[in-house]
């Protein structure tokens, strides 16, 4: 029987040859991961010898091979035609007698009695997931498959699958001879995750290719709708080492609209055993997972990882009967953890438009060209090379015109699905989960796609200019000083940090709450008595969190620890939020709380806002996320930065005010910078660094304030210039004043990012560090390298 049929427990890894990549990885998973906590729900598989008898014995394989060797899979038509004639040969073919007595036994000893136990009928390429092809999506999965005749035709269909449209163009695009490969149908337990939920998880950034996260997806119902990409699902990163460590660990928290979710039907036959139907309301708003959960299933994933020794792509599924988790697949990721760490690749938009659709981007890259909305796989041939696609939703069939596109766009869909782990294979930008892009974009119309620019990706009106930067970052040139980054946007921090850099010289906090909250602190601490209307639009941003205060702070310890584990363990300096008035009163909620005030630059911001009355519970909810992010997560690599300190006496009360709040400088290896903005700040710089650990000088606000220059006015900007000699005078003030007193001294402002020759000047004088523009690092660096030869 073992020739036709093999139990998951008597299978390993080495077992590809026999029963494909997935049946191998499953077989591998319950012999060796069960003692140690890892679930996978038992079952059996059939073997390639028992796929090729079938083959042979129904004088398939020449008739097979004949059709294949004379095709052009980039004729679509031809393509369509040639694969939907072999699969009926298939689907019409019987099984061989000792496959069906096989499968009859196993399948009888699986169910144990529980003759109306369901069963998941899952395909398996003994090709498959191998370091450098992840075939992803390529065959079949039929689920909630109940009874021995609906399994055997669901055996079939998973064969008749080796030869979908998308698998046979996939084969020949990866160099794999169609006859080489076999398939093996894994029969096994079906999870009950109609009544809870399911998703995908890899153990790595799946766009930037950083390692030292897990990233999960899930939504309600069985897990097809999240591979599909069907739905736009929930999405957690969590800390790898801040999870072994036993800290909190999750890092984010993205709420996924989830709209429908796939159950059960009463039918038990492939392709009429499942539908899908919508979610409640209710049920949307809140995550479909618990913290705990993610936390568990970072436990597996972490196991599965260190088992493989590779990165990982894992599907796993609640069971809603037992309340436990269980991996149903892993497959080695096969895109990001190949890419080259020493060739920096880096698009760059050139100019911006107008945005006329925007979602979650996949990848780094830009793409432009004509519209082409596709409504069906049959409109495929509609797509030209350097097309835009736009559909619904992108499926795995459409993958030998997806090559041809220069962008994709849909409107449903989460970065887990099949289509998006394509699209990155492929090399082509995605923009998933758009809402309504394939009703907004028109045929024809030019655009340009830019997933360049963080998590959410931009599709611009027109063909806007662009550029691709290459850099080989193997051997950076020393240099006397620290190169830092500014990064304020977390959605790019896994990817910035890949840049050579000493770490983030300036994080800003109002980035995160005008990205990620959006909501005036005022009015989450006040929500009971916000305005009907207001209230209502803040009750929909609040979704998933337990209340407004906890989603703010939660929100800031999203961003703020993301930065943080993205640059671990090098020093990441978080400003303190400097909003002005009027920014503030752009909140939502905002214009119930603030002044107006005529010149709001020179009016309520920093430091004073900090220690008024007026402010100060808000201040303190900043305070909270800070110190959970340091002393609960354990990211000490976290200092803090004061801005916009007018007096000596404003810094010995803002740094007394830390204290109370759980932030003491030296406590847990606090350091508390200040920014050195004020001509005062520079002046003064002996009596400031008493309550302070360092200066960061903003050129900015340095240079705006010294030469009495609105740097937002067009009619003097001509007169904005860092390196004015008096700004250089107070400039080499502040540092002299750090060196004397052995304190930490750096620059966050633009200048140096916009003129290396204030950098090289900066170097000249002895400073510590120069926090530059992520895009400006690489040329800054080469140009001060140079200068110094």
């Amino acid at each position: 029987m073992e020739d036709y049929i093999v139990s998951f427990e008597h299978l390993g890894i080495d077992d590809v040859d026999r029963v494909g990549g997935k049946n191998a990885s499953l077989g591998e998973m319950i012999s060796n991961l069960s003692n140690v906590g890892v679930s996978v729900p038992g079952g059996f598989a059939t073997t390639s010898l028992a796929f090729r008898e079938f083959l042979t014995v129904n004088k398939l394989t020449e008739k097979i091979n004949d059709v294949l060797t004379q095709l052009d899979v980039n004729d679509v038509n031809a393509l369509a035609k040639a694969g939907a004639e072999i699969r009926r040969w298939v689907l019409e073919a019987p099984l061989p007698e000792k496959l069906n007595e096989a499968l009859e036994v196993a399948y009888n000893k699986l169910l144990d009695g529980n003759e109306g136990m369901a069963v998941a009928v899952r395909s398996s390429a003994t090709a498959e997931d191998l370091p450098d092809a992840s075939f992803a999506g390529q065959q079949e999965t039929f689920l909630n498959i109940v009874g021995l005749d609906s399994v055997k035709v669901a055996v079939k269909e998973v064969f008749a699958s080796l030869f979908n449209d998308r698998a046979i163009s996939y084969r020949v695009h990866h160099g794999f001879d169609h006859a080489e490969v076999a398939l093996s149908a894994g029969i096994q337990k079906m999870v009950r995750s109609e009544t809870a939920s399911s998703g995908v998880m890899f153990t790595l950034d799946t766009e930037s290719g950083f390692n030292d996260v897990v990233f999960i997806t899930s939504s309600y119902g069985l897990g097809e709708t999240v591979v599909q990409g069907a739905v736009n699902p929930d999405e957690f990163y969590v800390h790898k080492e801040t999870f072994e460590a036993g800290r909190p660990a999750v890092l984010r928290r993205n709420l996924g609209s989830k709209a429908i979710k796939m159950i059960y039907t009463d039918q038990a036959h492939a392709g009429s055993s499942v539908e899908t139907v919508k979610v409640d309301t209710e049920q949307r708003s809140l995550f479909s997972i618990t913290d705990e959960e993610v936390l568990e299933l970072t436990r597996q994933a972490i196991i599965i990882e260190k088992h493989y020794k590779r990165p990982m792509d894992i599907e796993w599924a609640k069971d809603g009967d037992d309340g436990k988790i269980y991996i149903v697949q892993a497959r080695p990721e096969t895109v990001k953890s190949r890419a080259s760490g020493s060739v920096l690749e880096r698009y760059l938009m050139k100019e911006t438009g107008n945005v006329l659709v925007e979602g979650r981007s996949i990848g780094h890259k830009i793409g432009s060209g004509p519209v082409k909305v596709i409504h069906s796989v049959n409109e495929m041939d509609k797509v030209n090379e350097g097309d835009v696609l736009v559909a619904d939703m992108t499926d795995p069939d459409w993958e030998p015109v997806m090559k041809r596109a220069s962008a994709i766009i849909t409107d449903r869909g989460g970065r887990t699905c099949h289509a998006a782990i394509i699209a990155r294979e492929l090399g082509v930008p995605a923009v998933v989960g758009c809402g309504n892009a394939s009703e907004k974009l028109t045929d024809g119309q030019k655009v340009t796609v830019s997933c360049a620019e963080g998590d959410t990706g931009f599709i611009y009106d027109g063909m806007l200019d662009f550029e691709l930067q290459e850099n080989n970052i193997d051997s950076m040139p020393a240099l006397p000083f620290k190169i830092m980054m500014n990064v304020g946007n977390p959605d790019r921090a896994f990817d910035f940090q890949s840049l050579p850099n000493a770490g983030v010289g300036l994080a800003r906090l109002e980035f995160i709450i005008n990205r990620m909250i959006g909501v005036h602190p005022k009015a989450l601490l006040n929500f009971d008595s916000l305005p009907r209307e207001t209230k209502q639009i803040v009750e929909k941003r609040i979704s998933g969190y337990d209340s407004p205060v906890d989603f703010y702070v939660e929100k800031l310890v999203e961003g703020i620890s993301t930065l943080a584990a993205a640059f671990s363990p090098k020093r990441v300096i978080v400003r303190l939020s400097d909003f002005k008035s009027n920014e503030y009163a752009n909140l939502i909620g905002g214009t119930i709380y603030e002044p107006d005030e005529e010149n709001p630059m020179l009016g309520f911001r920093g430091a004073s806002r900090y220690i008024s009355e007026a402010f100060r519970d808000c201040f303190e909810l900043e305070c909270r996320a800070m110190k959970k992010v340091r002393d609960e997560m354990g990211f000490t690599n976290v200092e803090i930065m004061v801005p916009f300190v007018r007096t000596v006496g404003e810094a010995k009360q803002v740094v007394e005010l830390l204290e109370e709040n759980g932030l003491k400088r030296g406590e847990n290896g606090l350091k508390v910078i200040m920014m050195c903005e004020l001509p005062a700040n520079a002046l003064l710089a002996d009596q400031f660094l008493q309550y302070f650990d360092g200066f960061s000088i903003g050129s900015n606000d340095l240079t705006q304030l010294t030469l009495g220059i609105d740097r937002d006015s067009g009619i003097i900007a001509h007169l904005f210039d860092e390196r004015n000699e008096a700004i250089r005078v107070l400039l080499s003030n502040a540092i002299s004043a750090c060196k004397k007193a052995g304190k930490y001294v750096g620059i966050c402002g633009q200048g140096p990012s916009d003129h290396p020759d204030l950098a090289k000047w900066l170097m000249e004088q002895g400073i510590d560090s120069v926090s530059l523009n992520p895009d400006s690092v690489l040329d800054t660096w080469f140009f001060l390298a140079d200068a110094q030869a």
